[in-house]
């Protein structure tokens, strides 16, 4: 009896020993051909690193003390900033291939330093419409006080401020004045921002004649260093990471003079006249800031047309009679 019961136990023993070798075989057998994980490292698919800074930087002729560290670290942030924001100094690059032309010669002509295209760019990024919070408009962001005080036209119907050429030549003068006043190029961009009287109330409180010593604010103190940065890039864009090809700039717009000296009573109309849209006409004269123009002064004004629109000098006019003369 005893004997009987060992052997069942036994039995059962091994019975239970066999279904976990089984189940272990049945669990194995399920995955054949797993392997050992292995972790995967990701390469990265954009590097951003820091910037070399050049040894040598001016602003129309006047070296930069970048050597030392203030200056080098508020350049640097203005090349980290304009470098990484890329969308938006791509089209400073497309941009100027259309506005350079326009603006260099009249630099050039009056004795203002190249250098000065770059202030234009920081000013409106461009953008001919461009308009302050404060009220400042055009590439070279006037207020309406000091564009008079420099010869612009400014009313409901003309506003010169948004005029390239004129803008530009108001600026020169201001630019200039600044220049007899300071003997500092680098100083008269300072004022360009901050006014004479900003300038000058620093300079004296801080008992100096340099803008790379005054502690300034915010916008001021970061307005030279901007203009250099942008400066710095446009010279040498591939080599910041910048690849424009020629057919991507935007192109010069080829255009002639329409000499104007009576009213328009509708743009639209006369736009039609010459084959152009009226928002060709407007992307073209942007000091125009109404649907038409009433003129009671009959002062003379050249309006830009497309030079397609030549081949339409000879229709006659339905809105200005006998008041044109294109060249």
């Amino acid at each position: 009896m005893k004997a009987n019961f060992y052997t069942k136990l036994l039995s059962l023993s091994a019975a239970v020993i066999a279904v976990i070798l089984i189940s272990q075989l049945f669990i194995h057998s399920a995955e054949p051909n797993k392997q050992p994980e292995v972790e995967i490292v990701k390469q990265p698919t954009y590097a951003i690193s820091s910037l070399d800074i050049p040894n040598n930087i001016n602003f129309a002729g006047e070296k930069a003390p970048i050597q030392r560290y203030d200056v080098k670290e508020s350049f640097d942030r203005e090349l980290l900033v304009n470098t990484y924001w890329q969308s938006q100094t791509i089209l400073f690059i497309k941009r100027a291939n259309r506005y350079f032309p326009i603006i260099e010669p009249i630099l050039k002509e009056q004795g203002v330093p190249d250098d000065f295209k770059y202030l234009s760019i920081i000013e409106s990024s461009f953008m001919p419409r461009a308009k302050s919070p404060a009220g400042a408009v055009g590439l070279w962001q006037f207020m309406r006080a000091t564009a008079r005080e420099y010869g612009l036209e400014v009313t409901k119907e003309v506003d010169e401020r948004y005029h390239i050429e004129k803008s530009t030549l108001a600026a020169c003068k201001y630019l200039k004045k600044m220049h007899a006043h300071y003997d500092s190029w680098t100083l008269a961009a300072a004022a360009y921002n901050a006014g004479r009287s900003g300038v000058n109330r620093q300079l004296d409180r801080q008992k100096t004649d340099s803008y790379y010593d005054l502690l300034l604010g915010e916008e001021t103190g970061r307005y030279v260093y901007r203009i250099l940065a942008i400066k710095e890039i446009l010279t040498n864009a591939e080599h910041y990471g910048f690849f424009v090809k020629n057919e991507d700039v935007y192109p010069h717009i080829n255009t002639i003079d329409f000499e104007l000296k009576t009213g328009i009573k509708d743009f639209a109309v006369f736009a039609q006249q010459y084959g152009i849209t009226y928002k060709e006409l407007k992307n073209l004269n942007p000091w125009l800031r109404e649907a038409y123009i009433t003129n009671s002064s009959k002062k003379s004004y050249t309006l830009k047309l497309p030079e397609a629109s030549k081949k339409y000098l000879n229709n006659p006019l339905k809105v200005v009679p006998d008041s044109t003369q294109v060249k």
